[in-house]
Parts: C-alpha cells; structure tokens; sequence
C-alpha cells in the first residue's frame, strides 16, 4: 500500500493479497488462484499464442477510492529459463551431472516447442497468404468483367446516339 504522507510504499498489510487468472488464447482459464501479499507462480500452456494474465486485488474498495495504491512485481520468464535449478538439485537430490543432464534436456524440449510453434505460425501465414492471393484474383477478375462491361455498353450508347444523329 501507498502511504500518501511519507510517499513511500508500506510493508504489506496482513490479508491484502492477490487473485490471479491466466487464460490460454482460446479463452480457456489455465490457472485461477489466490495469493497472499507475496507470491510466485508457474503454469504450463500446450497453446501457443499470446495468454492474458488477469491481476485482482482483494483489498476493499474504499481503499482504492480514497487515492491508495498497490505496488506489483512482475518477472516474466518464459521456458527453461522460468525453472530454479538449484532448488530443483536440492530436491530431487541430483548430482551435478545429473542436473546439467536436465538443464540440457529442458534447452532441448524448449527447443522443440519453439519449433512446433514456428511452424504453427508459419502455416497460419501461409493461409493468410493464401487467402488474400484469392481475393486479390476475384477483385482483378471483377474489375475486368465490370470493365469490359462498360465498355461495351459505352460502344452500343455511342453507337445509338451516332444513329439518332443520323451520322452513321
């Protein structure tokens, strides 16, 4: 919290906590928890695409109206990089090779999703391109018809003026 008269942020208040969401891109909720004042967490998506992480404070209202305000961290790690290896040695009580072993592991699986969502993204290019190569045909196709369209109601226009002029 905010405090307005030594501008500084308080120590956090006992109770004030966090509610976090986190939506994959078709919508569906990957994780919905509820923190403390302090917390971490991880989730684990199989969509690729660009996820919402939704912030809720559960403090009261009033205190939002009356000017506080809350300070949050956010320290985004995608992939292998987002694991704590040493905590990981300690728990799983693994040798030094042994956890070089997973690290390289984890660099490969990252690797391969990397991969995977390359291609994702390249095929949903190649629609895209596919898809605005046809309209660009059925426009130029259009503009060609409504072209020879009106040329040659111009030429049987003229010709029936020319006619009624008696100049033909």
């Amino acid at each position: 919290m905010w405090d307005k008269q030594k501008e500084v942020f308080l120590p956090s208040t006992p109770g004030l906590g966090m509610h976090v969401e986190v939506k994959d891109p078709e919508g569906k909720v990957v994780l919905s928890r509820q923190y403390g004042s302090e917390g971490r967490f991880t989730f684990t998506s199989h969509t690729p695409g660009d996820h919402q992480i939704c912030l809720h404070s559960n403090s009261t209202r009033m205190v939002l109206f009356t000017g506080g305000r809350l300070r949050v961290h956010l320290d985004i790690q995608v992939g292998e990089h987002a694991n704590n290896y040493p905590e990981i040695a300690a728990k799983d009580k693994l040798t030094e090779l042994q956890l070089r072993a997973r690290q390289l592991l984890d660099q490969v699986e990252q690797i391969q999703k990397e991969q995977d969502y390359q291609r994702y993204r390249e095929e949903r290019f190649r629609l895209t391109s596919e898809s605005t190569n046809q309209r660009v045909l059925w426009w130029s196709i259009t503009q060609t018809v409504i072209l020879i369209l009106t040329g040659i109601w111009q030429m049987r226009h003229l010709k029936s003026f020319f006619e009624a002029k008696k100049l033909v």
